[in-house]
């Protein structure tokens, strides 16, 4: 039976050679042998995108994956179903990876994305810098304890010695609510992910402070990537093939997206800008300037020795509230990819 995915791939026969050559072969009887993965994907989020230009591009039944996707309405919804065992995978934040794993589940992180949030003020906002914030209403998404709000107010104190936490008016909700709270000008700044805040770009709304620039001012060269496919280690102990195989063909869908040439990239993000709900064009490319900056280019050991000395910082902001028993990123929490025979 000709699963849809495979259709996809039989019909685009002109792209799937480009295909089968960043996924680094072609389908061999190993590969096709691989158990299924089932992962679990917020129903709006960028790992949604890359999954559909995955299947669109045929990198999934070149690297011989096959998904089991199932879409989630939240990050909580999506790590119940992980926790319960009803998922194999899961995209989640390193923290919490970290924070789960120390805790006494056997998990493995995949980077997936180093694109985070940033403070987003209106156009014309007199909002120029930290000092700024003081007596403002503040948007932050998450809680209290959200890791881009414990580096805004470190950075607040260092730079302007200031404590966002009773200096201004912070208040704590859903980014979607956040975005609209903002435009509707209830809000003078909101720190929000990053996907919502390319949606408000077109809208003439600009970057005050990213959180980029945050984990740079702690003194790390770079920004590791802070997001990433999360899956349960007793499977990936028993199927490391299906887990490399995954990764491979993750790595080689950002290829395929970040390839200047529309003929190789553009059936991609036709597929993936389906899932985004971009109404316009403008819109669109911000969204795709957001999710290629955030490409991991970081060897798993930079990313590695990066995460470990931002976690030590987080550590200090945020105590055993932020990050449970694991007072330091555990040694084998990032998947290592069996060595070629």
């Amino acid at each position: 039976m000709l699963t849809r995915r495979r259709l996809l791939a039989l019909s685009g026969a002109a792209l799937s050679g480009a295909a089968v050559a960043l996924a680094g072969g072609p389908l061999s009887p190993a590969r096709a042998a691989l158990p299924p993965i089932r992962l679990g994907i917020l129903q709006f989020g960028s790992a949604a995108w890359e999954i559909a230009a995955m299947g669109a591009l045929g990198l999934d039944a070149a690297n011989g994956v096959t998904l089991d996707v199932t879409r989630y309405a939240n990050n909580d919804a999506g790590r119940v179903a992980f926790m319960a065992g009803a998922a194999d995978a899961i995209v989640s934040d390193l923290l919490w990876a970290a924070r789960v794993k120390a805790d006494g589940r056997d998990l493995v992180y995949i980077p997936f994305s180093s694109s985070e949030g940033a403070v987003m003020v209106p156009k014309g906002s007199p909002i120029r810098s930290l000092a700024d914030l003081a007596g403002k209403r503040l948007g932050v998404a998450g809680g209290p304890l959200d890791k881009s709000w414990l580096m805004l107010k470190a950075t607040a104190q260092e730079k302007a010695g200031l404590d966002l936490q009773t200096a201004a008016q912070p208040v704590f909700a859903a980014p979607p609510l956040l975005a609209a709270e903002l435009e509707a000008g209830h809000l003078d700044a909101a720190l929000i992910y990053w996907t919502f805040a390319a949606r408000l770009e077109p809208k003439g709304f600009r970057q005050m402070l990213t959180v980029e620039e945050m984990v740079k001012g702690f003194g790390l060269a770079h920004e590791p990537t802070l997001v990433g496919y999360v899956f349960d280690g007793a499977f990936a102990r028993a199927n490391p093939a299906t887990v490399a195989a995954f990764a491979a063909a993750s790595r080689a869908t950002k290829t395929a997206l970040a390839d200047p040439d529309p003929a190789r990239s553009g059936p991609g993000w036709a597929a993936a800008r389906a899932q985004m709900q971009a109404g316009d064009e403008a819109t669109f490319e911000a969204l795709r300037r957001g999710f290629l900056a955030g490409i991991p280019r970081l060897s798993l050991a930079e990313e590695q020795t990066l995460a470990a000395q931002l976690y030590a910082v987080l550590v200090k902001l945020g105590g055993t509230k932020l990050v449970g028993s694991a007072t330091r990123l555990p040694a084998d929490l990032y998947f290592q990819a069996p060595a070629a025979r």
